[in-house]
């Protein structure tokens, strides 16, 4: 956009001279309103002229001295000013008009569909109504970048260059940068009633600090107490904005009523349309047909204790090839999801809405309908079931030497636990394992350990955090919090799983099939600076960005295994590495050390495992079901939408067990913890409970009596005048102030005292805004414990 001119007394001259001259064209022009048809007026084009040229302030007032309007003409003037608002030409207040639809020239755009021909269009993210209609841009992107290639739904930073007043769209844009994408969130709150039919919200996101007022006829019969979903009604110009009551969803303290709330603020669909419901009814058992009949290869499943459905099963057994002597032959069979679920069928679009099932400690909310997710496509013991499996051939040091997939319908011969094949191998069998021992769980177990020696080659990065699982009684209510044990067992199965999806992409990368990647790309250059800072500061060293491997960290992590520092360099390594994701480019998994990887084991619950499903039905020629062109042309779409939806069932799944745990310890205001400092930020310190793993905040005023400054290169807040430190990973002991359950907040005091360390800004004093927001309060007496 060219750049305002600058307002001067000789520019509002030289708008006048331009304007009188052009005064005898004007009447001569057929298309006028009555307004303009007036003696003495300028133009609308030449009014829209003039505001696009002046960045100062302009009205009605300005606009008649640079046009030299005087006495009558002047409410003729305001009189097509008001037209042309009407019509939608000019937006803004009479002291204040604008061009309606006028965009800076970098702005943040949200693509939201494609033209007739294919391009894409997009919107400005925020926009005022009072501008005028919301303008629509198209996106002209060079082919160069791919990277930065753009799909419906992503949002982009973007330079937008304004187009002739008769073009088809007022602008085009280029991308600078894409953005990542967020998700439609839900205001949720608990109603307050007050008196006269008023009423007051305390929003349920620990980040909206406000209270929102609730006036008379808004409260939508809302009772006290009530969890409510509400928005933000618009106010005038100078007042107060208020809420208005939109659903009433019940009692938050019920049963269910905390992974409901998450459920409503991350907006995620939790009932199947009745279309979805008939067609999942419908659906009948597959019969043998052309299918590889496997119901006789003891397959069995392998999955937590309380599984509601089993999408995978497992078959291992020596390779009698003399020319692979110690070798292996795996079985994957995966689900045939594809068999059920075709494109473009009601089941394909709100599997595709949903993007992944969402895993809460008190209730799945499935991405199919249980028909199919619980019965048809969960591999049952002793039922028939239809699957797209994977025949794996590895030699004794675990390398695959080749493998073949095909459809098939298999037989479970066992549904088992983690915990019950384990102990089977450590020698404590029961009745369902003893008959497996020797012929099927023994044979399982030799595989795997060929393929560990691979992996351990292979050197993908070892960061084997540990998982908390929340207990519930029958109330809903948290009754413990345990950590599961990894076994060896948890162990096969993801490395048969992992060595399965490496197959599909390589099978499809062979027939030049166009696939949807599991990316996880290398860390950013400026996390690997941060975290070679940081490194320093303990005398250990990152390697170069060139020789970068997961190896690499994986030396660091085992160097301080032993040390002070291991909480924290774990965490700090942890921190500093990328989000896996989903894109139709492939561009390597670092994590796992891979340089191709898809999703291929778990379709019940991903829809990017079943977009590979399909891929590898047409590619090998398997039957119906396969990918379409349509799909094909769709799959950048399609993965920035599930990697969405992924992201989004993670922070709900936080939010849940946030709350769950705020909740059980509602009732220990003023007991101690021992924590560990999990983040830092200039207000505070985030702390992680050792005993439940609950996160919670320290701020600034309850550590001590002195001044802190956040030093960043060593990951700690450090004490302006005696130099103790907090820093990230260091263990202390907390005091819980408050809980807040709808919210999922805990707030604590500090009780440890700091630690010194050498700090990168020496005796130096913080900067007055560090200083401002980082000072402490006299400690005080501590409270006494109570567990």
């Amino acid at each position: 956009m060219a750049s305002p001119k600058k307002t001067t007394s000789s520019n509002k001259s030289a708008a006048t001279e331009k304007a009188n001259a052009k005064k005898p064209a004007r009447k001569k022009t057929a298309a006028k309103s009555k307004a303009e048809a007036r003696t003495g007026l300028p133009s609308k084009t030449e009014i829209i002229e003039f505001l696009a040229g002046t960045p100062a302030k302009a009205g009605k007032r300005e606009i008649a001295r640079a046009f030299g309007i005087k006495g009558a003409d002047r409410i003729a003037l305001k009189a097509l000013l008001r037209e042309m608002t009407e019509d939608g030409l000019l937006a803004g207040s009479r002291r204040k008009l604008t061009r309606a639809g006028v965009l800076p020239s970098v702005t943040v755009l949200e693509i939201v569909t494609r033209d007739e021909d294919g391009e894409f269009i997009a919107r400005p993210t925020t926009w005022d109504d009072e501008n005028g209609p919301m303008p629509r841009v198209l996106m002209v992107e060079g082919r160069g970048n791919l990277v930065q290639m753009p799909g419906v739904g992503d949002r982009v930073l973007a330079r937008l260059t304004p187009q002739k007043p008769d073009a088809d769209y007022p602008y085009h844009a280029r991308t600078i940068k894409k953005l990542p994408r967020t998700t439609s969130r839900s205001l949720l709150g608990i109603f307050r009633s007050l008196s006269e039919g008023r009423g007051v919200i305390d929003p349920i996101d620990k980040k909206q600090l406000k209270e929102w007022t609730v006036p008379k006829g808004a409260t939508g019969e809302a009772e006290d107490g009530e969890l409510v979903r509400f928005e933000i009604a618009r106010s005038a110009r100078y007042g107060v904005p208020t809420a208005r009551i939109a659903a009433r969803l019940g009692n938050p303290e019920a049963q269910q009523a905390i992974s409901l709330i998450a459920l409503h603020a991350h907006s995620i669909p939790d009932e199947f349309p009745p279309a979805v419901i008939a067609e999942a009814d419908a659906a009948q058992e597959v019969q043998l047909g052309s299918r590889v009949d496997l119901r006789l290869v003891p397959l069995i499943t392998i999955d937590p204790a309380d599984a509601r459905d089993h999408d995978d099963a497992v078959f291992a057994e020596p390779d009698t090839d003399p020319d692979n002597e110690g070798g292996w032959i795996v079985i994957v069979a995966i689900a045939d999801v594809a068999h059920y679920v075709t494109p473009g069928s009601a089941l394909d679009k709100e599997a595709r809405k949903r993007g992944n099932s969402v895993y809460f400690p008190d209730r799945v909310v499935p991405m199919l309908p249980e028909r199919i997710s619980n019965d048809l496509c969960s591999l049952k013991e002793g039922v028939p079931r239809p699957c797209l499996a994977v025949r794996m051939v590895f030699d004794k040091n675990g390398r695959k030497k080749k493998h073949h997939f095909f459809r098939g319908l298999m037989q479970s011969a066992a549904s088992l636990s983690y915990e019950q094949a384990q102990a089977a191998i450590d020698g404590r069998v029961d009745d369902a394992t003893a008959p497996l021992l020797e012929s099927v769980l023994r044979p399982l177990w030799g595989a795997y350990a060929s393929l560990n020696k691979a992996r351990k080659a292979r050197g993908p990065l070892e960061l084997d955090l540990p998982e908390r699982k929340i207990l519930l009684d029958d109330k809903g209510r948290v009754k413990g919090i345990a950590v599961p044990p990894r076994l060896d067992a948890h162990r096969l199965i993801e490395e048969f799983m992992i060595q399965a999806n490496v197959a599909a992409a390589e099978a499809l990368e062979t027939k030049r099939s166009p696939l949807i990647y599991r990316i996880h790309d290398v860390p950013s250059k400026e996390k690997l600076v941060a975290l070679g800072e940081f490194l320093a500061t303990i005398d250990m060293k990152l390697p170069k960005a060139g020789t970068l491997k997961p190896t690499a960290f994986n030396r660091i992590l085992a160097d301080t295994n032993r040390s002070p520092n291991a909480e924290l360099v774990a965490e700090v390594v942890l921190r500093s590495q990328s989000q896996a994701e989903y894109n139709p480019r492939n561009l390597g998994h670092f994590g796992l050390n891979l340089r191709r990887y898809a999703h291929f084991t778990s379709p019940i619950r991903r829809y990017a495992d079943l977009v590979v499903h399909r891929a590898l039905i047409r590619a090998f020629d398997l039957g119906d079901g396969g990918i379409t062109d349509k799909e094909i042309d769709e799959l950048e779409e399609i993965s920035g939408a599930i990697s969405d939806t992924e992201r989004r069932a993670m922070a709900a799944e936080r939010d849940t067990v946030d709350r769950l745990i705020a909740a059980y310890l509602a009732d220990r205001i003023g007991a101690s913890f021992d924590a560990k400092v999990s983040g830092l930020v200039r207000s505070g310190l985030f702390v992680r409970l050792t005993e439940t793993g609950a996160d919670g905040f320290v701020p600034a005023s309850a550590i001590g009596h002195e001044y802190y400054y956040h030093d960043e290169v060593r990951q700690a807040l450090v004490g302006e005048d005696t130099g103790l430190a907090y820093q990230l990973g260091d263990m202390v002991e907390v005091s819980l102030v408050e809980a807040i359950p709808t919210a999922g907040a805990l707030r604590f005091d500090l009780l440890s005292e700091g630690r010194r360390i050498a700090t990168t800004r020496g005796n130096a004093r913080p900067r007055v805004a560090d200083r401002g927001k980082l000072r402490g309060k006299p400690r005080g007496r501590r409270p006494k414990k109570r567990r």
